[in-house]
């Protein structure tokens, strides 16, 4: 089973812990960990895209000129995708950019890319996380403790709310809970910090 060493927020080391192997051990799969980021990207995608065709824009029902004896080209509506103003041709139109993948595979993403923090020894297990006050103050003092100031820094709580308010200014920095954890922002951030209560909730669902 891997084992990290355990931390307080001002960055003393103050043991050791033991996490599941069959969630922060698993040999890491980067082609689905790869699919499982491309996935995430396409289905944040609007897809509400669109343009006319010759069909949808306004006017154009008369034929400019007639067909013969003006020494001008024959043309048959002022809409053509020829003309200024006129119809686009294989223009983009609304749809859907959304794509499957197992829920199996999804996990098995989530399980290499916290195995992959492991293995570099870019996850650190913090004690608890409880600040003074709800300021951005205590969450830039905490990365500096780790002398963390240069790196993007993710924190996974148990669900508290008062983390996401006080890092959503911090530039490089993120708090997300347990439950809302998801592979690009594993992958994104290059220095991970969990709870002991969200390990035990990550383990809960991931185990």
């Amino acid at each position: 089973m891997p084992k990290v060493s355990t931390y307080d927020i001002t960055g003393v080391q103050t043991g050791a812990m033991e996490l599941n192997d069959s969630v922060f051990g698993v040999d890491v799969n980067e082609a689905v960990m790869r699919q499982a980021v491309l996935r995430q990207l396409a289905n944040e995608r609007l897809g509400t895209h669109s343009t006319k065709t010759r069909g949808l824009v306004h006017g154009g029902g008369r034929k400019p000129w007639k067909q013969k004896g003006t020494g001008r080209a024959r043309c048959g509506s002022i809409r053509s995708p020829l003309w200024v103003g006129g119809g686009t041709v294989f223009g983009p139109h609304p749809r859907d950019y959304a794509q499957k993948m197992p829920r199996k595979a999804r996990r098995l993403a989530v399980k290499s890319a916290l195995s992959d923090k492991v293995n570099t020894g870019e996850l650190f297990v913090l004690n608890e996380l409880k600040l003074e006050a709800a300021k951005t103050k205590e969450i830039v003092n905490i990365v500096n403790n780790f002398k963390f100031a240069d790196e993007k820094v993710l924190f996974i709580t148990d669900g508290d709310d008062i983390m996401t308010r006080c890092t959503r200014n911090i530039k490089g920095v993120k708090s997300v809970s347990a439950e809302g954890m998801n592979i690009f922002d594993l992958l994104h951030y290059t220095k991970l910090f969990v709870t002991k209560s969200a390990v035990a909730k990550i383990e809960e669902v991931l185990a």
